[in-house]
Order: C-alpha cells, then sequence, then structure tokens
C-alpha cells in the first residue's frame, strides 16, 4: 500500500515529466476526482501548460504545472500506481494485484511527445483535486523535528499507533511502517500517546527517521524486517517471540509483547 516512501518513489518519476506540455488529461472515473474538481475543470486549467514541479507533502503528491498554472493533488488510496510512459518504480503493492488491467486506469496527463503520466488504481480509494488543502496535514514524518512530534502526540489518551496514523498530525507514516517503527523502537503501539517520557520519545523520534530512510533504501514499505512474520505464529525477529496481532487504531497490528511490553 502507498505509504510516504512510495509517494516519494511516485513523486521522483514524475519529476521526470518536468518541461512536459500537457495536451489532453483522461479522468474517466468521476469518482476518482475530489473536492469538486471534475474533468472539465482539469481540461480547461492544465491543458497547453507544463508540468513545472513536483513536491510531496506525506502521502499526498503534488504536480505543479507552468505560467501560473494550478497544482494538481495526487492521492494513491491502498493500491495506486503512478506510471510514466507506461515504467513505474513500483511493480506490485502490498495487497494488491501485480497486473495492470486498462480498466484500473483512473487519470492520466498525456504530453506532447507522446508520453503519459497516468494513475493506475483497482480499488479506487486514490483520488486527484485541484489546489489540494496542505493545510489539513501535519509535518512530513520524513522532517519531523522532536518538538513537532512532541506536539503532535500532545497529552493525548489515545493510543500511539492511532496518533501516529493520524495524517493530521504527521503525513505520511501508514499501517506498514507504523508497526516497524514502533517495533524497533521498543513501544507498545497501544500505550497512551501522551504518556511518552522524554527518553522514549527521542527514542521514537530517531526511529522514525532512521526506519522510513532505511525502508526507501531497500524499496518499500513492505520490507521491513517485521513484514514476513505479519501472520498466524509469526515470531518476533529480534527475540523470537510470538507475534501478538490486535486491533489498535482501528487497524490491525503486529507486535512483541516481549520487548514492546
Amino acid at each position: 500500500m502507498p505509504e510516504l516512501i512510495e509517494v516519494e518513489a511516485y513523486r521522483r518519476l514524475a519529476d521526470q515529466a518536468v518541461g512536459r506540455r500537457v495536451v489532453e488529461v483522461d479522468a474517466p472515473d468521476a469518482w476518482f476526482l475530489k473536492r469538486g474538481t471534475t474533468e472539465r475543470d482539469l481540461r480547461q486549467v492544465v491543458v497547453g501548460r507544463a508540468i513545472e514541479a513536483t513536491r510531496r507533502i506525506g502521502k499526498l503528491l503534488l504536480v505543479d504545472t507552468s505560467d501560473g498554472g494550478p497544482t494538481v493533488g495526487l492521492r494513491f488510496g491502498m493500491t495506486g500506481r503512478l506510471l510514466l510512459d507506461g515504467e513505474g518504480p513500483i511493480d506490485r503493492l502490498e495487497y494488491s494485484s501485480h497486473r495492470d488491467e486498462p480498466a484500473w486506469n483512473r487519470f492520466a496527463l498525456r504530453f506532447a511527445d507522446g508520453g503519459v503520466l497516468r494513475i493506475s488504481d483497482p480499488r479506487r480509494l486514490g483520488g486527484v483535486e485541484l489546489e489540494p488543502d496542505t493545510a489539513a496535514l501535519g509535518p512530513d514524518a520524513l522532517s519531523i523535528t522532536e518538538a513537532q512530534l512532541r506536539a503532535a502526540l500532545g497529552a493525548s489518551v489515545a493510543p500511539l499507533k492511532a496518533r501516529l496514523l493520524d495524517q493530521a498530525r504527521i503525513a505520511g507514516l501508514g499501517n506498514l511502517l507504523v508497526d516497524e517503527i514502533l517495533w524497533r523502537a521498543a513501544i507498545d503501539p497501544a500505550r497512551p500517546a501522551g504518556e511518552l517520557p522524554s527518553a522514549d520519545l527521542r527514542r521514537l523520534h530517531r526511529h522514525i527517521g532512521r526506519t522510513v530512510r532505511l525502508l526507501d533504501r531497500r524499496g518499500g514499505s513492505h520490507t521491513g524486517d517485521l513484514q514476513a512474520e505479519r501472520r498466524p505464529g509469526g515470531r518476533c525477529p529480534r527475540d523470537g517471540t510470538e507475534l501478538q496481532r490486535r486491533t489498535v487504531g482501528g487497524r490491525t497490528t503486529w507486535s512483541c509483547p516481549t520487548h514492546q511490553g
């Protein structure tokens, strides 16, 4: 599923389209267009402009257009893949299909040179919108400071995992990354977010950055050490204890009851 790491890979891919001029917008699935955006709107304000720059905040990919044109926001849900000229940095997403069916094409920008930037999304959980509200997102997990993390957790009695998954608090973390981070930081996902002592908060902050960078180098959010053991009978790669499966923050959660207890 696309988390910060996958969307950053998509951003690097989309960056290869900078300078290419859009001659057509395909948005056949009206459901995929969000916050009142329509295919007609996109064609009116994007066609004729070039891709000027790409940015990312959390799981949101921002595509800026030239000549004072709008920013197009791309979200990928659980199964969205970005492809440029038929190629993409992610061959297969965890819990999604490896196929590339034409019926799954939800949005595309066609360029004057014949190339195409498109989103394929089997489950239609992503979306496209003009001028997305980035103010609704918390600081990006890759660059969050310790002070920002402390503020994001606040005095909340909600489970720590739920707070880390809240995109309005911290942008970019998803289920797989949070489980891996907390496993590496030796912190119980169900622990009240606002009750972390300073030493634990510093350790958590350190492991957020380290884990995201390591898994980015490995190639995806699904490449964590915990991933292969996320199954009944799976064991902690650190101490061999059978992993505990729970629902925390509304999400299936795997953790070690020994070193995360």
